[in-house]
């Protein structure tokens, strides 16, 4: 049974997080966990902490081992712009948009043979 945990409106845009959320895809958590530790990106933390609530998840409602836990599905979805404007030349205003993200998280047992 996958263990799952959720992050909406994360203030970052979503093409940043993907970055990060590439280099821990279908990996287990123990190497995810090293990973997003040691990357410098700002959308890093934030994986960080989903990833470790995904596994507290996992362990306390399912009771599912730590160490046989990765990562099977992590999806990074477009939430809603916070539309601001820039003050311009004659009078003029540009649009701003502040872009978030939705974050998803599965983790699921690794199992023998595949």
């Amino acid at each position: 049974m996958p263990s799952t945990a959720s992050l909406p409106y994360l203030r970052i845009a979503p093409r940043k997080v993907r970055l990060v959320a590439d280099l821990i895809r279908g990996k287990s958590v123990i190497q995810a966990r090293d990973i997003l530790n040691f990357t410098t990106k700002k959308a890093a933390r934030p994986l960080l902490k989903l990833l470790n609530s995904a596994i507290a998840n996992a362990k306390d409602n399912l009771k599912l081992d730590e160490a046989q836990l990765f990562i099977t599905k992590i999806e990074v979805d477009e939430g809603p712009k916070l539309k601001r404007s820039r003050p311009r030349a004659r009078g003029q205003a540009y649009e701003i948009q502040k872009k978030t993200s939705h974050l998803n998280l599965v983790l699921d047992v690794k199992k023998h043979g595949t």
